[in-house]
C-alpha cells in the first residue's frame, strides 16, 4: 500500500495521476509506433503531424521547442526526413527554416491512414463521446505543462 505524507490522500491521488498521464502516454506512443508504415517513426510522424497541422516554416529551434526535444534530436530528425524528400530546410541569416513538401505531405497522409484502424478499436472499447468529453481537461493539463516548461500551447 502506497504511504502518504498527506492524510487527505491528495498527494497520492496527484502521483497516481501523473503515473496514469505517464503510462497512457507511453502506450499511446507504442500503439502509434507499430501502426505506422515502416518508413516512419514516431518523432517522424510527429513533426510531419505538427508541419502539416500549422501554416509556416518554423525553424530548428521552434520545431525542436514544439516538439519538446533537444535541438540535437530535432536536427538529427529533420536531416532523416529531408533524406526521404519529406522536408525541405532552408537557411535564412541566422537560422534554418523547416517546410513540408508534397511528399512529406503523403507521408502524413499514410501515417494518418495507418493510424485509423487501431484508433477505431480504440473509440470502440473507449467511447469517441467519453473521449472528447475528457478533451477539455487534457488540454488544459497540456496548456498548464506547456507554459510550465516555456514551451507555447
Amino acid at each position: 500500500m502506497e504511504r502518504s505524507t498527506d492524510p487527505s490522500g491528495f498527494d497520492n491521488a496527484i502521483f497516481r495521476f501523473f503515473r496514469e498521464l505517464a503510462a497512457v502516454s507511453q502506450s499511446a506512443d507504442r500503439l502509434v509506433e507499430r501502426a505506422l508504415p515502416d518508413e516512419l517513426k514516431q518523432p517522424h510522424f510527429n513533426v510531419l503531424d505538427f508541419l502539416a497541422r500549422n501554416d509556416g516554416r518554423p525553424t530548428m529551434g521552434e520545431l525542436a521547442l514544439a516538439m519538446n526535444v533537444t535541438r540535437g534530436a530535432i536536427s538529427n530528425t529533420v536531416r532523416r526526413l529531408e533524406e526521404r524528400g519529406y522536408v525541405t530546410v532552408s537557411a535564412d541569416r541566422r537560422s534554418k527554416r523547416v517546410g513540408l513538401t508534397a511528399s512529406g505531405r503523403a507521408a502524413h497522409r499514410d501515417g494518418i491512414e495507418a493510424l485509423v484502424p487501431p484508433l477505431l478499436e480504440l473509440a470502440r472499447t473507449i467511447s469517441a463521446p467519453d473521449m472528447i468529453e475528457i478533451l477539455p481537461l487534457l488540454e488544459r493539463i497540456r496548456g498548464y505543462l506547456d507554459a510550465e516548461a516555456g514551451r507555447p500551447g
